[in-house]
């Protein structure tokens, strides 16, 4: 068995190693998930602290978030944009 530090070594690697895809993504550690109190599907914001540093937090959503988006689909292609610009003649 490693020393007692190398062994904290390979645990810090194995639970916060990650990676940037080619997708810009990146997969948190479950380990770290944990930790963190966070689960798949939670809604997180993710913060530039500096350089090559960010903050991934987890975000409460509100009502209208909820519903954002809840009436896609419900006009045709470019009506809405039609009505800005009939307003802005205005």
């Amino acid at each position: 068995m490693p020393p007692s530090s190398e062994r904290r070594i390979l645990y810090w690697y194995s639970k916060g190693m990650a990676r940037i895809s080619a997708k810009n993504q990146v997969t948190i550690p479950v380990v770290v998930l944990h930790e963190a109190g966070l689960r798949a599907g939670d809604p997180v914001t993710v913060d530039t602290l500096g350089e090559g540093e960010l903050r991934v937090r987890r975000t409460e959503r509100s009502a209208f978030d909820e519903a954002f988006g809840a009436l896609t689909g419900t006009y045709p292609p470019g009506y809405l944009e039609q009505l800005d610009h009939d307003d802005a003649k205005r």
